[in-house]
């Protein structure tokens, strides 16, 4: 396991940009897109890992990672 694997990935299909979204939403906004979603999962791996590399190269505190049970709660609490 890596530290990455501590975060929330999520791959989405987006009917308004006719393809699947890939986003980690406790490190980055935006994220990867494509047309198949393992794809665009395993892309998004690989981009969660970097930005974890990121943060401790540049000496930044990472966010705190949500379970997935913590991010569903957390996204219930907006509705």
């Amino acid at each position: 396991m890596t530290k990455g694997d501590r975060y929330v990935k999520l791959v989405e299909w987006s009917d308004e940009d006719a393809c699947f979204i890939g986003i980690c939403p406790e490190l980055f906004y935006g994220g990867f897109h494509g047309h198949e979603a393992e794809a665009v999962f395993s892309e998004l791996r690989r981009i969660v890992e970097e930005t974890v590399e990121l943060y401790e190269r540049d000496g930044k505190p990472l966010p705190i990672p949500m379970s997935g049970r913590e991010f569903v709660n957390a996204m219930q609490e907006l509705v």
